[in-house]
């Protein structure tokens, strides 16, 4: 602005309503309102989470209707693009989720139920009878799906559910809706690892995953058919016939890679300046070089 016949604004008049960074408070608050929005409601069909209640790999909550509904055959090419933006590829078949068993607060169900209509259920932890929501952080049990406070969880020795006594791992407690950097980590460490063992993030087996173990199987045993020298070993053919051959004609192969290394490509040879001087003039740019010797002098 300015040189315009007009009037020419200060720094403090143009930096006064400049956008600024959200305070700490602004963002606690942001991230709380998220929070809540996401322990109530299901973020690809938009309408308050009802039981069955399923996760994904990441910790998000799902009504297991909205997911039926997306691995199902549709016409509806957009809303599916929407749902393959919020679900991020985590879910590509019923085994890529876990239905999470909440045990919801009767008493603030109850209670609740008078002033809204369609409000969400209550849950509660089992063990502390703590609320689940925003307010907490929250875990569940794969493969099981029992939910409860984190730290109850830490607290109950062994690794058996409190609520059905099944065996789980320590890397299979999965928060929920996790919002510290670590837990993020830690889910998509977890993640990596039970891709790279075949299974989903159920701890089933993922389709298909016997025909990719059976190339790694192919692939191993072609890399140990190298022996220590870098030579191809044909003692695995049982028939002797076939290995004879397979030995003659890499033996073969090996001659003729000894020859190139020995005698080089005569064109390729031509490309570089040799010694011979007097043939020098009678070659091109290509072949003389740059050099100037005393005699050319």
């Amino acid at each position: 602005m300015g040189n315009d016949g007009g009037s020419i604004p200060t720094r403090r008049e143009l930096v006064k309503e400049a956008a600024r960074n959200p305070t700490t408070a602004q963002l606690k608050e942001t991230r709380q309102e998220k929070q809540e929005f996401l322990w109530t409601t299901d973020p690809i069909s938009n309408r308050p989470l009802e039981v069955p209640v399923v996760s994904d790999c990441a910790g998000r909550l799902y009504n297991k209707e909205t997911i039926l509904e997306y691995l199902l055959p549709s016409e509806d090419s957009r809303g599916k693009e929407e749902a393959d933006k919020i679900l991020e590829g985590s879910v590509k078949s019923l085994k890529d989720i876990v239905e999470v068993k909440f045990v919801i607060d009767e008493d603030e169900d109850a209670a609740g139920a008078n002033n809204k209509a369609n409000k969400p259920p209550k849950w509660k932890c089992p063990l502390t009878n703590k609320p689940l929501g925003p307010g907490a952080k929250a875990v569940y049990i794969v493969p099981c799906g029992h939910a409860f406070v984190a730290a109850a969880i830490k607290e109950v020795s062994g690794e058996k559910c409190p609520q059905c006594e099944g065996p789980y791992a320590s890397n299979d407690v999965v928060p929920i809706l996790p919002t510290e950097e670590t837990d993020i980590a830690r889910l998509l460490l977890r993640e990596t690892t039970l891709k790279e063992q075949g299974l989903a993030h159920s701890l089933k087996k993922q389709s298909g995953s016997k025909k990719r173990k059976k190339h790694a199987d192919k692939a191993e045993a072609k890399s140990s058919s190298m022996t220590l020298n870098g030579e191809k070993n044909s003692g695995h053919i049982k028939n002797s016939a076939t290995a004879s051959l397979t030995a003659k004609v890499m033996a073969e192969q090996d001659e003729r890679n000894k020859k190139r290394k020995i005698n080089p490509n005569e064109n390729l040879k031509s490309l570089f300046t040799s010694n011979n001087r007097a043939s020098g003039k009678n070659t091109d740019f290509m072949t003389r070089g740059f050099t100037v010797t005393a005699r050319d002098k």
